[in-house]
């Protein structure tokens, strides 16, 4: 059935309709469970009565016989799904000549029909010996990001011991390593760059199987596949994408019968987008649905005991939006295979987090949600600011920090038991890293203030001294150490010191 719906697609006579693709979909799921079951020995599931009415309805009607394509020579029977896998060979061969590899040449909108085929040119060795790439295993791309990280750190220690020799020839040395190096960090991590649609690829399907499940009609838009990022990073936000995408269609999307009554069309989209802004990627995750009620979260927090009902009572909405950040939190009574665990949203922006990047939530009751996600464009080598205490150095992302600034010791000012800092007629809250990290103060001494951004919300981080911006290779920390609040990772300085790197997120909850 689902050979013959393809076929009558292929050669144009029925054109693939949504209902078609559905089914296709269908049908490849329940292949793979069905070899599954060979597999184990046991009974395959037989396909539904209504997917095969579905599939043989949508042939219109017409008996057709599959074309005759010789298949590529096989030193052994095919095993069981043989003609089918033999019929996409066959495909591939007619879109890329033999022997091609898929992605090697632009896939036309629609296959032409074997009796239209083109021929293939001949084969030109010459262009081949040209071909402009090479595949390199990702291990080497790896230890070459380790040796530029090396590299840089004994730049950063040359251009930390350059004042005090007061050599010129030496200056303009190491001012030409500082350079080249530069240029070669550049374009390692160039190298390392990977589109998103890697990721973004796997979502149609998801967004079908999800919408089907739940009974709605869901169209899923993907704009900006083409921006590149680090693939540590694409490889990492793939299940954050994952989550956001199924509760956009389960949460935010309503059912039909609601979207008409509201006034909408029936088809509910959702929007998967990316672009590059600067040193970072902005990936968001949107849809035309319901929205997210503030009021609804508060009383849903209160009830599990996540917050108090005085303090819930003094959230902002914007505020109110965040706690379903926050573990457990769930809004649906019922559980369901998709959703009311609790279990998720936290997940993700802790996933997030690590990746030192931070999610926000804009929604609009009535008019849909978007959950905008900003990540570094690469995680290997990290702007910072480094800041001292005593004798030891610190280090903050230096995308988190607003502004510095210089203040003698005054007593700050108390709000609802949280100590804050009066800045230009805005009380921010005051986080002392003296006493963060349980250091006895300095009586009299002056400090430096370190405004930082966390998500929506500004604070202050007080610190004995400001050092200034450097780059840093980040270091993860030992096994043993790793989930301490407060820390990302570790680094060595221009001067040979380690240098801890403080999560910005973290300090502020």
């Amino acid at each position: 059935a689902v050979e013959d719906r393809l076929n009558v697609a292929r050669d144009g006579t029925v054109p693939m309709d949504a209902d078609a693709f559905d089914g296709a979909q269908q049908s490849l799921d329940l292949l793979v469970d069905m070899l599954a079951a060979v597999s184990n020995g046991e009974e395959p599931e037989h396909a539904p009565p209504a997917l095969l009415k579905s599939l043989r309805d949508g042939t219109g009607g017409f008996i057709t016989h599959m074309p005759t394509i010789s298949p590529r020579p096989a030193a052994k029977a095919a095993p069981a799904g043989g003609d089918i896998e033999a019929e996409f060979e066959a495909m591939l061969d007619q879109m890329h000549g033999a022997g091609g590899v898929p992605g090697a040449a632009p896939m036309p909108a629609t296959a032409p029909s074997p009796a239209r085929q083109p021929k293939a040119p001949a084969a030109n060795t010459h262009a081949k010996a040209e071909d402009p790439t090479v595949r390199v295993d990702v291990r080497r791309l790896d230890a070459m990001v380790d040796l530029v990280g090396e590299l840089v750190l004994a730049r950063n220690r040359l251009k930390t011991i350059r004042p005090r020799l007061r050599d010129e020839d030496l200056d303009r040395a190491v001012t030409a390593l500082d350079v080249a190096t530069s240029r070669l960090q550049s374009a390692v991590m160039m190298v390392r760059m990977q589109p998103v649609g890697r990721v973004f690829a796997r979502f149609p399907k998801l967004a079908r199987d999800v919408a089907r499940q739940v009974k709605k009609s869901v169209e899923l838009d993907i704009v900006g596949a083409e921006t590149e990022l680090d693939r540590n990073l694409v490889e990492a936000l793939a299940d954050p994408l994952v989550h956001l995408v199924r509760n956009a269609i389960d949460h935010g999307i309503e059912s039909p019968e609601a979207r008409r009554a509201a006034g909408k069309p029936e088809q509910g989209t959702v929007r998967l987008s990316a672009q590059q802004e600067g040193d970072h990627v902005s990936i968001e995750v949107s849809d035309d649905g319901a929205g997210i009620d503030p009021e609804k979260i508060r009383r849903s927090a209160i009830k599990k005991g996540l917050i108090d009902s005085d303090a819930a009572a003094r959230l902002t909405s914007d505020e109110c939006l965040n706690l379903i950040f926050m573990a457990g939190f769930s809004t649906r009574s019922e559980v369901s295979d998709l959703s009311g665990r609790g279990v998720g949203m936290d997940v993700v922006q802790s996933k997030i987090r690590e990746l030192s990047g931070q999610v926000q939530i804009h929604s609009e009751v009535g008019r849909g949600s978007r959950f905008a996600i900003r990540v570094p464009l690469t995680l290997a080598i990290l702007p910072t600011l480094l800041i001292e205490l005593d004798d030891d150095v610190y280090a903050l992302p230096l995308v988190r920090v607003v502004e510095v600034l210089a203040h003698d010791r005054i007593e700050p000012l108390w709000v609802d038991g949280q100590r804050m800092l009066d800045l230009r007629d805005q009380p921010l809250p005051l986080i002392e890293l003296r006493t963060w990290l349980g250091l006895p103060p300095e009586p009299g001494a002056a400090t430096t203030c370190v405004v930082l951004q966390s998500g929506d919300a500004r604070f202050c981080l007080t610190v004995d001294r400001v050092r200034g911006r450097e780059e840093v290779v980040i270091k993860a920390l030992p096994r043993t150490l790793r989930g301490l609040a407060g820390y990302a990772g570790a680094s060595l300085v221009g001067d040979g010191r380690m240098a801890l790197i403080l999560d910005v997120d973290a300090l502020l909850r």
